[in-house]
């Protein structure tokens, strides 16, 4: 047994001995580590134990093996990486600037298990055969996902997703070169006037950063309600609740789907709805929310802004036979104002690529929208013929279309 090796094993008896908490002690922990590591040098001195070589480095290793995430505890640590992926214990992928990259570090069928266990202990969710997927939480705000064989070939797929808030409200994206500042106000206008707004694109092109960024100009007095299959959202809001989704438990009950909690989230008296993302049969509670008066704000996976259209007005098909797309078109005309499709390019740079208005008109089946914002020779611009004009605008007392002549 090499010397880091002995290290450890003493300072995880030592942990068990004093019944300490290594995630939730972290000072106890280095202190601890600090001591042994003090002690065994002392004994390495007098030739009794192999020497330890660089004690820094030592302190670090034991650290992250005991109390963190073992060798992908670097990657969680570096504020450069955004996501972190494991194909097979000997490949792990990070990304980093929007670009994926392999990574140095190789582990076992074993290590990673272990890893995995120990990233659930905290979130209460599960997985065995029974259960091959599981999405959860970790202490660190970041997005664990995990499929297990037989659902894969052979190895465990383990995909980390860390929520790096760059942008924290439309200013921020302002100054990151992701929206103009007259976009950055026509959409701060419209959270206050209350639009319901989806907020598109595909992976990892920045909806949640969007979203973060729309709710921070939601007025102080409103009461707001999120509902995400887990929490991502960071909103620095006054009267808000945040509620996730729940896992069935090993009899098969007690599963709290995105359905239910939108239903429930209306008996809370919410001035403001906001999901995480729309996938599914929850879209059409979310219509219905929107349709009685709550005004709301989503993410949607789409490739264009009017892709999210149609697929707004589909995904409510999936909530039983008797929904017609009839329903559906008319409804999502009656209560969806805005789209703002998010993109990201071959460099990895994010961006609002579209800003589209949906109208309260229906002909032949398809909803009549009108682009306001697009890109123009590579910077987001008011369309030519924008038509700024909205009721809400009215109701709040925006004179939207002054206030963009004077922007641009």
């Amino acid at each position: 047994m090499d010397a880091l090796s002995i290290v450890e094993d003493e300072v995880r008896e030592l942990v068990r001995r004093r019944g300490l908490d290594p995630a939730k002690q972290p000072a106890a922990m280095k202190s601890l580590i600090d001591d042994v590591l003090r002690d065994y040098d002392e004994r390495a001195l007098l030739g009794a134990v192999p020497a330890l070589g660089a004690i820094e480095l030592a302190r670090q290793t034991i650290y992250d093996n005991v109390a963190g995430f073992g060798a992908l505890q670097q990657l969680l640590d570096d504020p450069s990486i955004e996501e972190i992926w494991i194909n097979s214990p000997q490949q792990i992928f990070c990304a980093r600037g929007g670009q994926s990259e392999l990574t140095h570090i190789r582990l076992n069928s074993e290590e990673v298990a272990s890893l995995v266990e120990r990233m659930l202990k905290s979130s209460g969710r599960r997985l065995d055969l029974s259960q091959p997927f599981v999405d959860c939480q970790l202490p660190d705000g970041s997005r664990l996902h995990v499929v297990i064989p037989d659902i894969t070939h052979e190895h465990w797929a383990v995909n980390i997703r860390k929520f790096i808030a760059r942008a924290s409200k439309l200013e921020d994206l302002v100054d990151l070169g992701s929206l103009t500042p007259a976009a950055a106000s026509y959409l701060g206008w419209a959270i206050s006037a209350g639009l319901n707004i989806i907020v598109t694109g595909p992976t990892q092109a920045g909806k949640t950063t969007m979203l973060n960024a729309l709710s921070a100009a939601i007025g102080s007095r409103e009461r707001v309600i999120t509902i995400e299959e887990i929490f991502e959202l960071n909103l620095k809001l006054r009267d808000v609740v945040a509620m996730q989704t729940r896992m069935a438990n090993l009899e098969g009950t007690g599963e709290i789907t995105m359905r239910r909690l939108v239903k429930e989230a209306l008996r809370m008296r919410p001035d403001r709805i906001i999901i995480g993302e729309v996938r599914e049969a929850e879209s059409l509670d979310m219509l219905i929310a929107l349709n009685s008066g709550v005004s709301g704000l989503c993410t949607l996976h789409a490739n264009s802004a009017r892709d999210a259209i149609v697929k707004i007005s589909t995904l409510p098909l999936l909530a039983g036979p008797n929904i017609t797309s009839d329903f559906t078109i008319k409804t999502v005309a009656a209560c969806i104002d805005l789209v703002v499709h998010c993109i990201r390019d071959a460099s990895g740079h994010r961006f609002v690529n579209e800003i589209l208005a949906v109208r309260n008109r229906v002909e032949a089946g398809a909803i009549e929208t009108s682009t306001l914002f697009d890109r123009q020779q590579g910077e987001l611009l008011p369309a030519a013929g924008a038509d700024w004009a909205h009721a809400k605008f009215d109701l709040a007392g925006f004179n939207v279309a002054e206030h963009m002549g004077r922007a641009s």
